[in-house]
């Protein structure tokens, strides 16, 4: 029988397509895997892939850019400070090791308090006395046993150096209205003397060695419920007091490189604040970014919050500046309740019956995977932890606020902890690097939270995130190569695809 050409033509061109098929899969992705996961995994590198041609294919796209990554980090608190102290060199060693060291997780961005916080043993000021408006009293003595040297130990060890950003919980008490530590608000008289006492205490720590990258405010300005340090500040008045006196007075004093990060608190309250921060060019001019907080909740990321705060300020940082497991007394040396549906927090006891849902019980683990990918795949460009160490009470605190931490501490046996938490933060924080630009992903697997970066060297980081109860396989591409991959239940993953010669 004789075949017509225009058969045969469809036949050819399967045929190619298929080959051509066949040519892309044969493209091996070189690739480093690393896994944390509740089967017992801690920062472990992954030697045997996947043998499944999974259909979930999670595919790279570094043509798509999105935010530069400022870093990832934790905080330096007089409590971290006195514990550490408290321990033998070896162990202080190697916790600062572990968190700054090549070796570790390599903190790139950290935040510390101005004067005391909840996690401070007392409450103090930098500024004793009543209304010394010029500051003569100011002082950071303080700050000299154990705050100060456990900054510098960190510096000394950590190889590309970090940014520190620093946040008041409270002015001076005699600054504000009803002259206490607690609660209360600024009085407008002395808006001027608080700006100076914010360059008195960049100058003080520049004096250490010790140079500050960014200041809020103040921590929460919405308060705390009046339970520990605190200052009210509404949109309005910080906005003022930026623009009309924080802002000038530190560029009047030598200090205009300081990035100044307005409203520091939940995601929820995100609109009004950036309404009036970036009002007009008068009122955005020494905002540098918004700094946020978790609080609101520990499970809800607030994706459109984040991206209302973007739009409103493309050129502007968005930094979630603390996060943490509270309301809670850490597990000592047990990694299973962290991957555990057994933690809450705050608003599970406290919040308003029509707000609970925003609180349910979330293994710690999971709240970390959970938010930092969220931010990152909503703008967010740095995410910083709050106390980097606790003692197993999930203090020392001066209000009795039990947290808990990366690294857990029993100073009276010397003993250390590396809890799941501190694995789960060195998978962003030693492998995505500052200046690293957030690229696309798409990802098929609606079970996976994924988002990719490619640092500055070239090297693109992908962390995935699987939530579920059983191991997944899935295919990462990138262009014309692939490769397979599995990821255990209730893991996390980093996985590297080194530079192109």
């Amino acid at each position: 029988m004789k075949t017509s050409r225009y058969s045969i033509l469809p036949l050819l061109i399967l045929t190619l397509m298929s080959c051509t098929s066949e040519k892309k899969e044969s493209k091996s992705l070189n690739v480093e895997v690393y896994e944390t996961s509740e089967s017992g995994n801690k920062l472990t590198r992954i030697m045997e892939f996947s043998k499944v041609d999974s259909s979930a294919v999670i595919k790279l796209l570094p043509e798509q850019k999105f935010q530069t990554i400022t870093g990832f980090g934790g905080s330096f608190t007089e409590s971290s400070a006195y514990l550490l102290n408290k321990l033998s060199k070896k162990n202080r060693d190697t916790i600062l090791q572990a968190y700054f060291g090549e070796d570790g997780a390599r903190y790139s961005l950290t935040r510390t308090h101005i004067a005391s916080c909840d996690f401070s043993l007392s409450n103090y000021t930098y500024a004793p006395v009543a209304d010394d408006v010029e500051l003569e009293s100011f002082n950071i003595e303080e700050d000299r046993d154990d705050l100060i040297p456990m900054i510098k130990d960190a510096q000394a060890i950590s190889k590309d150096g970090f940014h520190i950003i620093a946040s008041p919980w409270t002015s001076p008490p005699w600054m504000k209205d009803n002259n206490a530590y607690v609660g209360g608000k600024l009085l407008p008289k002395y808006y001027d003397a608080f700006a100076l006492y914010f360059s008195k205490y960049v100058d003080a720590y520049k004096a250490e060695g010790i140079d500050i990258w960014g200041l809020t405010p103040v921590n929460e300005p919405h308060g705390n419920g009046n339970n520990w340090e605190s200052m009210h500040f509404s949109p309005e008045e910080e906005t003022d007091f930026v623009q009309n006196h924080l802002g000038p007075k530190l560029e009047a004093d030598g200090f205009g490189e300081v990035n100044i990060l307005g409203y520091d608190q939940n995601r929820k309250g995100i609109k009004e604040w950036v309404d009036e921060m970036y009002k007009d060019e008068a009122s955005s001019k020494y905002f540098d970014g918004l700094a946020i907080h978790w609080y609101e909740s520990t499970y809800d990321y607030f994706p459109e919050e984040l991206q209302y705060a973007h739009e409103k300020a493309p050129e502007k940082y968005l930094i979630e500046t603390e996060g943490c497991i509270d309301s809670e007394i850490p597990a000592w040396q047990d990694d299973a309740w962290y991957w555990k549906k057994e933690a809450t927090d705050w608003g599970y006891d406290w919040r308003e019956d029509d707000k609970k849902y925003l609180h349910p019980k979330y293994a710690p683990v999971n709240r970390y995977a959970r938010d930092i990918i969220g931010c990152l795949n909503n703008w967010v460009d740095g995410w910083v932890d709050w106390n980097m160490v606790l003692d197993r009470q999930g203090g020392p605190n001066w209000f009795e606020n039990w947290c808990v931490a990366p690294v857990i501490v029993d100073p009276d046996a010397d003993a250390v902890y590396f809890t799941p938490l501190y694995y789960t933060m060195a998978h962003f924080s030693k492998y995505i690097r500052p200046g690293a630009e957030v690229i696309g992903v798409d990802n098929a697997d609606k079970d996976l939270m994924v988002t990719a970066a490619k640092n500055l060297d070239g090297t693109i980081a992908v962390v995935i995130f699987n939530e579920g109860k059983d191991s997944k396989d899935f295919r990462l591409t990138l262009g014309e190569e692939t490769v397979s991959v599995n990821i255990n239940q209730q893991a996390i993953q980093t996985i590297i695809i080194p530079t192109k010669n």
